[in-house]
């Protein structure tokens, strides 16, 4: 039959019979049986038969979508030059023309097919809106890509004045100003304002912004609400089934995550598949990141039960699997960072969905039922500030002992580093670092005489934009020193040449954090009050370094400087590091493991019962409204003390006719926080 219609399909192409019309029909017949480079086929002899006709560019077009699909990426690219030929006014050629030169790795030639369709729609109107917005969306995230910030903000910006309801033009926008650190990072201008920005900024970006753990919690929300949304179906029907099924004592867990590689969130559970105890759960691990076969992956691969590559799955598809594999618990090493597949845990494909280390804070969901953490990260009177039941361990945080270390000693000297003085150090990513934290940073350098900060360096003009920053505070700018990327392991032999890691706030150091301390090198934080803020403060607790906890940023800078002058208290810390290492409970990875194991027995027991938590989302579009209000460059929240009082009073304000509803968070006589 296919065989059939391609035969006469081609013979009447040769013969010039074939209408348009019937060209598409066909294609779209053979394109539903998977037969692509049929498809190709009776493309390229119809061009070569009917080149004079009247929509010739879009059947190039059509080709080049079917080339770039199978591969032929050269195919696609002379398809696509020859529609932009025929009809330089049809725009989607040169928006696909782009990403096929993306692909071939030309992103500068990219970029400039995505500027041609920008200028050549001068005006706009009607369908030519889509298309600069379009063209303009992939400047910004190729340049971005390529480590061109400020030119991919240009483009954003230029992009929100044509269309300022552009979440995620906004989101990358409040990223790229964060990551080349311009301060303030929240700059409205004549055609947006501050409320659009912070409505619309990333639930990370708002992390590294303030610590407003209300704020982050309504925005968590909103996100979920507008750009996750309410699933078409769920699995609800079949969860009886599930439970009908379930094993007395062996529970089905399954871990979901695009970063079982050598990323942050794979170094961090290498081990924890294989230390499962099998005879209390079977796990199985959903893998939804690019494709990778490091050693990470393949550990992670090899030391699960069961291991599902759901990539390439459509989110109906890799919860049918997930369903279909009779999981009872299922986990997000995600949150809303790359890569996640949020919509499948919204449709529920397992009775029970946790948010667990991937993302830090709450996902302010309908649809997650638990957080896991520990006591310092979340104390019971910080508990309103998340959606879901905490679940506590002794520390939030996995490690893996098996971590590589590169051998050899390095010098001071091969890092660019003095020789003598204190080297301070931090290396968080720069878009961690505010305007507050780099004040602190240069306060601290201008009272120990001779000392150092140490980075992790950003791009070029950001290293430049943060010497000059220092210069402006009064520190020369060779005082501040970058370090270059490197391989984990050959990172990781770099960190004993500092004396004393210097946390940034509010988005603190988590992996950063446990790689200095499993090197020996101690850690000093200021925690706050959101989640991202006291993550360091759990793992130097863990560590038995709980004195290196600060609570103010006086606090903070006072220690700062008394250990940077102080070589003797350095290295008594260096040695507590040293003897605890191997003991503490930050590296007891088989301590944690079975400890999530414990907790994951009490989640499905309180499913059964009945008892499961019902996640509170009241009042969050006013919680939203309000925090936006209070956070202001110019104030640095995690310093104001009566911080839930400001949230008090705004919302008296709005209850002068009573028309909120009683929320147990902050309303004045409600009772405690209860879910159920």
């Amino acid at each position: 039959m296919i065989a059939d219609l391609l035969a006469d399909a081609l013979k009447r192409s040769m013969e010039r019979t074939l209408p348009v019309l019937d060209l598409l029909n066909v294609a779209g017949s053979l394109q539903h049986a998977g037969e692509m480079s049929a498809v190709s086929m009776l493309y390229k002899t119809w061009l070569e038969h009917n080149a004079d006709a009247g929509v010739v560019y879009a059947i190039h077009f059509n080709h080049a979508v079917i080339l770039s699909n199978m591969g032929d990426l050269e195919g696609a690219r002379a398809a696509l030059a020859e529609a932009v030929r025929i009809n330089p006014d049809f725009y989607p050629a040169y928006i696909n023309y782009g990403h096929v030169l993306e692909r071939m790795g030309l992103n500068g030639d990219g970029v400039s097919q995505w500027y041609t369709v920008s200028n050549r729609l001068g005006t706009v109107n009607g369908e030519n809106v889509t298309y600069k917005l379009s063209a303009l969306k992939q400047i910004g995230r190729l340049l971005e890509k390529s480590n061109f910030d400020a030119h991919a903000e240009d483009a954003l910006r230029l992009s929100l004045e044509i269309n300022a309801n552009q979440s995620d033009v906004i989101q990358h926008w409040v990223s790229l100003r964060q990551r080349q650190c311009k301060w303030p990072v929240i700059k409205p201008w004549s055609t947006i304002t501050r409320k659009q920005l912070l409505d619309g900024i990333s639930t990370l970006s708002l992390d590294a912004y303030t610590d407003d753990p209300l704020l982050q919690l309504a925005n968590a929300y909103i996100y979920a609400r507008d750009d996750v949304g309410q699933p078409k179906s769920t699995y609800h029907g079949g969860h009886a089934k599930v439970r009908a099924a379930a094993h007395p004592t062996r529970r089905k867990i399954g871990y979901v995550s695009s970063d079982l590689r050598e990323h942050a969130v794979g170094f961090l559970t290498a081990e924890i598949y294989g230390l499962h105890d099998r005879e209390k759960v079977e796990v199985f691990t959903y893998y939804c990141g690019i494709p990778s076969n490091d050693a990470i992956h393949q550990k992670v691969k090899q030391t699960s039960d069961h291991w599902c590559d759901i990539a390439a799955m459509s989110d109906d598809q890799a919860a049918d699997k997930i369903a279909a594999d009779g999981i009872e618990i299922l986990i997000d090493l995600n949150g809303y960072t790359n890569g996640a597949r949020t919509k499948v845990f919204a449709m529920s494909p397992a009775p029970v969905n946790v948010n667990w280390l991937g993302y830090p804070g709450t996902l302010g969901s309908p649809y997650f039922h638990y957080i896991i953490a520990d006591e310092f990260i979340i104390p019971p009177q910080f508990e309103k500030y998340y959606s879901e039941r905490v679940m506590r361990i002794p520390c939030y945080q996995s490690n893996d002992r098996g971590r590589q270390v590169a051998p050899g000693t390095p010098t001071r000297a091969e890092h660019g580093l003095p020789e003598e003085g204190t080297i301070f150090c931090c290396f968080n990513g720069v878009h961690k670092i505010t305007q507050f934290t780099w004040a602190r940073w240069m306060t601290i350098l201008k009272s120990v005489p001779g000392s150092v900060l140490w980075l992790l360096e950003g791009i070029d003009t950001t290293n430049a934009r943060l010497k000059e920053q220092a210069q402006a505070a009064g520190v020369d700018p060779a005082r501040i020193v970058f370090a270059g990327k490197r391989s984990n392991p050959h990172h990781l032999a770099r960190y004993p040449l500092a004396d004393l890691f210097l946390d940034t706030s509010p988005y603190g150091a988590h992996t950063t954090c446990s790689d200095a301390l499993w090197m020996g090198v101690p850690v000093l934080t200021l925690a706050g009050r959101g989640f991202a803020s006291r993550v360091c403060g759990s793992l130097i607790t863990s560590a038995g370094l709980a004195d290196l906890i600060c609570t103010t940023p006086d606090e903070f800078v006072a220690r700062a400087i008394e250990l940077g002058t102080d070589r003797e208290q350095r290295e008594s810390l260096r040695a507590r590091l040293k003897a605890n290492r191997d003991t503490c409970v930050l590296f007891d990875t088989p301590l944690l493991v079975r400890s999530l194991e414990d907790v994951y027995a009490r989640m499905w027991e309180e499913y059964v019962s009945g008892k499961m938590p019902r996640p509170n989302l009241i009042n969050l579009d006013i919680y939203n409204d309000i925090g936006i209000a209070l956070d202001q460059d110019d104030v640095e929240l995690l310093a104001v003390p009566d911080y839930e009082e400001k949230y008090r009073a705004e919302l008296a304000k709005r209850d002068v006719l009573g028309y909120l509803p009683p929320d147990p968070r902050l309303w004045p006589g409600s009772s405690p926080t209860v879910k159920v």
